[in-house]
């Protein structure tokens, strides 16, 4: 299981993934938006989507757990 943390606080502009979902490394999971700029969450390594922790428009705090994948 990785956990995956946002770099900034800002609020979920869009999830871009699904659970279930296969992703790879480097691949952008959800879109959050800080100071007026699109800041992608990208995945820490290949994977399937566990979890979605956040919701669109909901704030995030820098380093929060916003999904995880296994």
């Amino acid at each position: 299981m990785a956990k995956v943390r946002s770099e900034v606080a800002g609020s979920v502009w869009k999830i871009e993934v699904e659970v279930g979902q296969l992703v790879s490394e480097g691949e952008s999971l959800i879109i959050v938006e800080s100071m007026k700029m699109e800041i992608p969450i990208e995945a820490p390594c290949a994977g399937t989507v566990a979890e979605i922790l956040v919701k669109d428009g909901e704030a995030v705090a820098e380093g929060a757990v916003v999904a995880v994948l296994r």
